[in-house]
């Protein structure tokens, strides 16, 4: 079972898209299974094509799961009580749960993508998956799977590593185990010399350990995969204006009118984009390459694009560029209109799909009247 992480990129025309290939869809909060329903998922089924999976309940996030009946992924303890609680309440939800577990380690392309490790928030320990065990039989419930997410841009070594530990604690949950989730967290090259994913090879590893769990459980065991980034980042790309080229000291920079309002990757982890610029009509004049940093409008000397972890500026081999052209950022399409913000009261930017070639606008660009909406002023 392929189930998208729409965390990566929400848009109902995506999440459509996901839903017509056949995939299914996680959700980490109220608003996202508002999204997956919009988007025409249906809240029950076997396998479940709506997952609510997170750390936490909260409050809207209970209500959803009542509502909707939806199968619930805990990653911690307190979940399990507060699930067996809301079912005490609601006897028409399901006894069956499964766990998130954090294996002991981690690794992803940045620390703050990395979700597994005793530094991580993310799932339950594994030392303390017995106890958690047994905490959901007193509660009534079957822990009926496993997921193990160990973070984002994991390289297969690792990848590996996660298979056989999942393997290991599936066993501790015994005969009621029949699914096994591999997480995410599938490279994506930005790079030209990134090693592109070797997905045959990445299923082989999982769907052996899933063959032999099978057989030392004597029922068949199900294999999902959470790839969230990997299915989109390639597929979007930021187009941003040229509004300002300017030296300081020994550096060119283009200054464009997108920011980290729009793609914030680079502030957060220090990740790198490939960039293109787009000429003006009828130019198709050799242009020389510089080292340029490129930065957007905000008042924030972190809103460069060009960037490594830490804040450490650096240059990136672009054309030469005028005011007025366009430059392409690419690999956006995770993690960039998802995260997007109204930071400086920027509004956010519309988003086009193309399809067979064809753009569809699937998101109008936010307006100024839509920046304020719902704020008011006291009246004394």
């Amino acid at each position: 079972v392929v189930r998208y992480a729409q965390k990566a990129n929400g848009n109902l025309a995506v999440l459509d898209l996901v839903r017509r290939a056949g995939a299914l869809v996680d959700a980490v909060s109220a608003g996202e299974v508002h999204r997956a329903i919009a988007a025409g998922f249906r809240p029950e089924g076997d396998p479940p094509p709506i997952v609510y999976t997170a750390d936490i309940f909260d409050s809207d996030a209970l209500e959803a799961v009542a509502e909707y009946g939806l199968a619930v992924n805990c990653g911690s303890p307190d979940m399990v009580t507060q699930y067996a609680e809301l079912r005490a309440r609601r006897p028409s939800l399901s006894d069956r749960i499964t766990l998130r577990v954090n294996p002991g380690f981690g690794h992803g392309h940045s620390r703050k993508t990395n979700t597994g490790g005793e530094h991580s928030k993310h799932g339950v320990w594994h030392e303390e998956l017995p106890a958690c065990l047994a905490l959901a039989q007193r509660a009534g419930l079957r822990v009926t799977g496993l997921h193990l997410h160990i973070g984002s841009g994991a390289d297969m070594e690792h990848l590996a590593l996660v298979a056989g530990a999942a393997a290991r604690l599936a066993r501790q949950v015994g005969p009621s185990l029949a699914m096994l989730s591999a997480g995410g967290g599938l490279p994506t090259p930005y790079r030209d010399d990134d090693v592109e994913m070797n997905v045959d090879a990445y299923f082989a590893v999982w769907d052996g350990e899933r063959r032999r769990l099978a057989e030392a459980l004597g029922h068949p065991v199900r294999l999902e995969i959470e790839p969230g980034r990997y299915l989109v980042a390639e597929s979007g790309t930021l187009l941003t204006e040229i509004r300002a080229v300017k030296r300081v000291a020994s550096h060119t920079f283009y200054l464009v009118d997108a920011g980290f309002n729009n793609l914030p990757r680079p502030v957060l982890y220090g990740a790198y984009h490939p960039m293109a610029v787009v000429p003006a009509s009828g130019d198709g004049r050799e242009r020389a390459l510089h080292e340029v940093v490129v930065g957007g409008p905000l008042c924030e000397s972190g809103d460069i694009f060009t960037q490594d972890a830490g804040g450490l500026v650096r240059a990136q081999r672009l054309p030469e560029a005028r005011v007025g052209e366009i430059l392409a950022i690419g690999c956006a399409g995770a993690y960039g209109a998802a995260m997007g913000s109204n930071y400086n009261a920027k509004p956010l930017a519309g988003e086009v799909l193309v399809v067979r070639g064809k753009p569809h606008l699937v998101r109008a660009r936010q307006s100024l009247d839509d920046l304020i909406r719902g704020e008011s002023i006291p009246v004394e």
